[in-house]
């Protein structure tokens, strides 16, 4: 069973997402992003309550900004998903979890080295230029 309902379409945005936000990271990089997608659309707490599809986490807007840079610039995120993106996309929506983004459900690029914390919430750990959050709480970030 897939670790989120998901369409085709789906698939290809959040294929987009990873590639805009990560792909100079490679594929590890870029399935830590699509884990984070995942987890926010499973978590159903702090930030990401109510969330139920993939072009909702996406094109979330908080504090008057969309929540993924890539999405805000959009001159990135607009670009079209490959086979491999494509991939490792599925691969997320089924499967996939790993650390440091097992639980996290934020990350950034500070282009310096990761605080401790970020908005309160702890490190998880980083891959390369990214820094990846967990939350205090928030169970449902945990249960699956």
């Amino acid at each position: 069973m897939p670790r989120a309902k998901y369409r085709s379409s789906d698939v290809n945005l959040m294929a987009r997402m990873m590639r805009a936000e990560a792909e100079g990271e490679g594929k590890m990089g870029m399935l830590l992003v699509g884990n984070v997608i995942v987890n926010r659309l499973k978590a159903d707490c702090l930030d990401f309550k109510g969330l139920r599809t993939i072009p909702q986490v996406i094109y979330q807007v908080q504090g008057g900004n969309y929540s993924f840079e890539a999405v805000q610039k959009g001159n990135v995120f607009y670009q079209a998903a490959r086979s491999s993106e494509k991939r490792l996309a599925k691969q997320t929506l089924d499967y996939w979890r790993g650390q440091p983004a097992k639980h996290a459900l934020w990350y950034f690029n500070p282009y310096a080295p990761c605080p401790p914390t970020w908005y309160d919430q702890p490190h998880s750990g980083q891959y390369k230029q990214h820094c990846y959050y967990e939350p205090k709480e928030c169970p449902n970030a945990y249960s699956w």
